[in-house]
């Protein structure tokens, strides 16, 4: 029986730790019958390292979302490689450490404007470089942390995420004319290489301890992983703009 992404060619941003949701989905999409590419900043070699605990070898292509010259040639070295693209993993997100911890009030715009763009503009970006891949439609899939709450610590991750949920609807009402999904996963928090960057991280994952429905595993990237690969593939052919909740159910309850 063949995988539900069986013939899929697809490019993953933000595989760094092997506790990474990204990593999580790229082995998945591999098991599930994917071609995938994956694309890693500012340490490729890092990226290559745990890329080699994949299934299938894979290439690892160095790229700068914010950097033009790197978003120009991306549809030529990806196209060499793949020869196109059916799908489009973001998992990407970075704020500088004084504007996360506690600093909301004090955090200089220049901070503010960096977790913007790598944060939230980026998903825009990255699409957009690989529009010329997906002739054929596509899905783009993003991960974003529940932006309809002001969450201890998050501080200007929060309002960057706002944007990038935004971006996301926003590509999808240009986008889906050509075919192209595209949609996010908000997942819960996991001890990933992202969640070590934020101080305070621990305030923050324990609401999960005593408002998840489902009893929710920090240590678990898979149910994300599966959510994206979910989002992939054909099971979801209209739906687009959308926001799935990986997160035990957390964002239903009150208190």
């Amino acid at each position: 029986m063949s995988g539900i992404l069986e013939g899929k060619r697809v490019l993953i941003t933000g595989v760094l730790m092997e506790s990474s949701i990204a990593f999580h989905a790229a082995k998945l999409a591999q098991e599930q019958g994917a071609e995938i590419i994956l694309t890693a900043f500012p340490r490729p070699t890092l990226t290559e390292r745990i890329a080699k605990k994949l299934p299938k070898p894979t290439k690892v292509i160095e790229l700068d979302v914010t950097n033009d010259e790197h978003l120009g040639r991306l549809a030529d070295i990806v196209g060499e490689e793949l020869g196109g693209l059916d799908g489009v993993v973001h998992s990407i997100g970075f704020a500088p450490q004084d504007a996360l911890g506690g600093n909301f009030l004090n955090t200089p715009f220049e901070s503010v404007a960096t977790a913007m763009h790598v944060s939230a503009y980026s998903l825009k970006s990255l699409t957009t470089a690989c529009l010329p891949l997906m002739q054929n439609g596509g899905s783009v899939v993003g991960l974003t942390f529940d932006a309809q709450y002001a969450w201890p610590q998050y501080d200007w991750m929060g309002p960057a995420k706002a944007a990038l949920e935004a971006t996301s609807r926003y590509l999808a009402r240009d986008l889906g004319k050509q075919n192209i999904r595209c949609n996010l996963i908000s997942a819960g928090p996991i001890g990933s290489m992202a969640a070590k960057s934020i101080p305070g991280f621990s305030d923050l994952a324990a609401v999960w301890d005593s408002r998840s429905p489902l009893e929710w595993d920090l240590k678990d990237p898979e149910p994300a992983g599966k959510g994206i690969v979910a989002l992939l593939s054909d099971w979801f052919p209209k739906t687009t703009g959308e926001i799935v909740h990986v997160d035990g159910g957390l964002h239903a309850i009150g208190a």
